[in-house]
């Protein structure tokens, strides 16, 4: 386990995913990320590559070859490099092998980035490299936080979500795991949203950003404790708890990539939101949290 560690926060990330599972507000004595409990979601904040979401079949080809992959991506489930660490800085790193080229053909090195600054701010970057010195690379990547709720006191239904700026969203449907940007619905973000179990029977809320840096302030109207999680160029965010279990959490979920289409061809090289590197390029997605 990584630790990060200022006055006010302890931090601890997992090797396995790279996977942020605890920031501990010392004074207040109060924890934001989700326990993981198996009985809701057993994981805390997964890093999502090279897939976002499902695939259709959970299949995809290129160059007409078949591929399996799960969803979200194998990255959540491996064990990462340590590459940097002090007492607020870790770099994370994976790369293709042979056993990677087996379910996803690119070659690729992926490393994520934690920087905790002395105003209580944690800031995450995802690193894609593509190490081809022929090929471009396809890929999706993205973070899934979730947090505790109630953080403070109260109940769920006390918490919103306030995003700015505040203007009208498009919101890309899912029809079951499947995206349907072919019927997107507008989502007012003039009003904030007040969060209900019952708005999350048909998944994930999903706006479309237009890699538009974006702010959504977790809180309840209280305002004693809460979040403030900002996105720097990301596509999409999905805000979610899972349906019908009365999870004690949310998750916003900053995504460059998202799941396939309902009508989905299978070709990844033309795959909704897919993100293209041409050979010795590299992406940075950026997002942070603020805790209060």
């Amino acid at each position: 386990m990584i630790i990060l560690e200022n006055d006010d926060l302890k931090i601890q990330i997992n090797e396995e995913g790279a996977e942020l599972t605890s920031v501990w507000h010392k004074k207040a004595e109060l924890e934001y990320i989700w326990v993981g409990d198996p009985k809701y979601w057993g994981r805390h904040a997964s890093n999502l590559f090279p897939i976002v979401g499902r695939l259709r079949g959970d299949q995809f080809k290129v160059d007409g070859e078949t591929y399996f992959m799960n969803q979200h991506g194998f990255a959540r489930n491996t064990l990462f490099d340590v590459i940097e660490h002090s007492d607020n800085h870790a770099l994370f790193r994976i790369h293709d092998t042979d056993s990677t080229k087996r379910i996803y053909p690119f070659s690729f090195r992926f490393d994520i980035q934690y920087d905790l600054t002395d105003d209580n701010e944690l800031k995450i970057a995802y690193i894609v490299t593509n190490t081809d010195t022929e090929e471009s690379l396809f890929f999706s990547v993205g973070g899934h936080p979730a947090f505790n709720l109630p953080l403070d006191g109260g109940k769920f239904s006390d918490y919103y979500v306030s995003i700015e700026p505040e203007k009208l969203y498009e919101r890309v449907r899912l029809t079951g795991p499947y995206s349907n940007p072919n019927t997107p619905t507008d989502f007012n973000a003039s009003i904030p949203l007040r969060l209900k179990q019952e708005d999350y029977h048909d998944d994930a809320i999903i706006l479309r950003l237009q890699r538009q840096k974006t702010s959504f302030l977790l809180a309840r109207l209280a305002n004693q404790h809460g979040l403030r999680l900002t996105v720097d160029n990301a596509q999409f965010l999905g805000i979610w708890t899972p349906a019908g279990k009365e999870a004690p959490f949310i998750a916003l979920e900053p995504w460059w990539g998202i799941a396939d289409t309902v009508d989905s061809t299978g070709n990844f090289k033309e795959k909704f939101g897919v993100n293209v590197l041409a050979a010795g390029d590299t992406f940075n997605g950026t997002y942070s949290m603020q805790f209060f």
